[in-house]
C-alpha cells in the first residue's frame, strides 16, 4: 500500500491498491477446482514516481460529514480506481472448454460431443457399443448375409417371399432355358449333319476313287486289290464296284457293295440281291440323306438322267417315275419294282433315300430305266457334257 497525503496536507489518506499485489478472490461456482491453463507472465510492477497520472473513477466521490462548526471543515476524501491489468492467475479461473464435461461446458455455451454411432469401435474398456433400437414402424434390414441354421440369408431372401405367381414364373424361365438348350443342341447337330459330314464323306469318296481307278487301270488277268465286289458282302472294308452320276445335280460317287451302316456311312451302297450296273433287273443303290449324298434327290424329274460308269461301259439310265413308300415296302427294289415274284425283262435303276430331310419315317425312291449304254473307250457320254 502507499500513502498519498492530501493537498491541504492532511492526516486523511486514500488507500490505492496495487494491480499486482494480491490476486484476485476466487468466486465459487461450477468452475471452481477445475484445471488451470497457465497464462503469461505477470509484468514488472512500475515505480510509483513514473506511473502515469491515474484517471478518475467514474463514479462522483463521496463527501465526508461536515464536522460541527467549533473544529476546521476536513478535507474532502478522493478514491481513485485504476483498471486491473490481466493476470496469470486471472485467466487461470477460465478452465479450457474440450477439458470440462458436457454439463459444465454447457454453462459455457459449448456445444457437447455427440454419441459415439453404432459402427465405431468399441469404447476403451472393449465393450461393443450397442446399436440404436428401431423406433416404431421402423424395421433394421442387414445388408450382409448372416449365417442360420437354414443357410446363409441376405437382405434379397429376408425381403422377398415366395408366392404361386413367383414360384410359376420361375418355372417357366426354367423350362423356357431348358427349350433353348435343346433348340441350341439341336441346330449344331444339324449344322454338322449338314457341312461337317460333307469334308469327312468328300476325303472318303476320294479315297474310294483313286483305289477304284487303280483297280480298273490293271489289265485282264491280273490278280485284284483288295476283296473281289462279290465276296463277302459287308465284311471288311467297302469296295467300289462303280460310279454314279447326276448331270441335274452336278454330282458323282463311287458305288461300294452292301447296304450296311457301315458301309454307306461313306457312299452310297448297292443291295447285293439286286442285279448289277447295265443287267437285265433292277440296279438298287441306297444312299444316306445328307448333302454330301442324296440330299437333292427329290429333285429329279421324270426324263432326268443318271449314268453308271462301270470298267468297260457307260449306261445312260432315264428317270421314270419319283415316289415316297413305307420303309417296309421293300418290293420296290424287287427285279420288277412293285411287282415281287415276275421276271424281269428290262434293265432298271432304283435310288432309295431317308424322307423326309433330318427324318427317317418315309423312304424317297427314284426308278430309272435303262436308256442306252456305251464303251468307255468311245469317251464320256453326251449327258455327262
Amino acid at each position: 500500500m502507499s500513502r498519498h497525503r492530501a493537498p491541504d496536507g492532511d492526516d486523511e489518506t486514500a488507500y490505492l491498491p496495487r494491480v499486482n499485489d494480491e490476486p484476485p478472490p476466487v468466486i465459487p461456482g461450477p468452475t471452481a477446482g477445475l484445471p488451470v491453463i497457465p497464462g503469461p507472465p505477470a509484468a514488472a510492477p512500475t515505480p510509483t514516481a513514473e506511473r502515469p497520472t491515474p484517471r478518475p473513477s467514474p463514479r462522483p466521490a463521496v463527501a465526508q460529514p461536515t464536522p460541527a462548526p467549533t473544529s476546521p471543515p476536513p478535507a474532502p476524501t478522493v478514491t481513485v480506481s485504476f483498471q486491473p491489468a490481466p493476470d496469470a492467475a486471472a485467466t487461470a479461473l477460465i478452465p479450457a472448454v474440450s477439458s470440462l464435461d458436457p454439463e459444465t461446458t454447457g454453462l459455457l455455451g459449448a456445444v457437447p460431443p455427440a454419441p459415439p454411432r453404432p459402427d465405431e469401435p468399441p469404447a476403451g474398456d472393449g465393450t461393443p457399443a450397442e446399436p440404436p433400437k428401431p423406433r416404431r414402424g421402423e424395421r433394421i434390414v442387414k445388408l450382409r448375409p448372416e449365417q442360420t441354421d437354414e443357410g446363409y440369408k441376405s437382405v434379397y431372401s429376408e425381403l422377398t417371399r415366395p408366392t404361386v405367381g413367383s414360384r410359376i414364373r420361375t418355372g417357366v424361365r426354367g423350362l423356357g432355358e431348358v427349350m433353348i438348350t435343346f433348340g441350341v443342341i439341336v441346330l449344331l447337330f444339324a449344322a454338322y449333319e449338314v457341312w461337317g459330314t460333307t469334308a469327312v464323306i468328300g476325303d472318303h469318296q476320294n479315297d474310294l476313287d483313286q483305289q477304284l481307278a487303280q483297280d480298273w487301270d490293271q489289265p485282264e488277268g491280273a490278280p485284284v486289290v483288295g476283296p473281289s465286289p462279290s465276296a463277302s458282302p459287308g465284311l471288311g472294308p467297302p469296295t467300289g464296284i462303280a460310279r454314279l452320276y447326276i448331270p441335274k445335280l452336278d454330282k458323282q460317287w463311287v458305288v461300294v457293295e452292301g447296304v450296311t451302316q457301315k458301309a454307306i456311312r461313306y457312299a452310297p451302297g448297292h443291295y447285293p440281291n439286286s442285279a448289277d450296273p447295265g443287267q437285265i433287273g433292277n440296279f438298287s443303290v441306297a444312299g444316306h440323306r445328307n448333302r454330301a449324298t442324296f440330299w437333292r434327290l427329290d429333285e429329279l424329274k421324270v426324263g432326268d438322267a443318271i449314268v453308271v460308269e462301270t470298267k468297260k461301259e457307260w449306261f445312260v439310265y432315264k428317270v421314270t417315275r419319283s415316289h415316297i413308300v413305307k420303309p417296309s415296302a421293300i418290293e420296290v427294289v424287287a427285279p420288277v419294282p412293285g411287282r415281287p415274284g415276275v421276271k424281269p425283262t428290262t434293265a432298271m435303276l432304283t435310288l432309295t433315300t431317308c424322307n423326309p430331310k433330318f427324318d427317317n419315317y418315309q423312304r424317297l425312291i427314284i426308278h430309272a430305266q435303262l436308256s442306252r449304254e456305251q464303251a468307255r473307250s468311245e469317251g464320256r457320254p453326251a449327258e455327262l457334257g
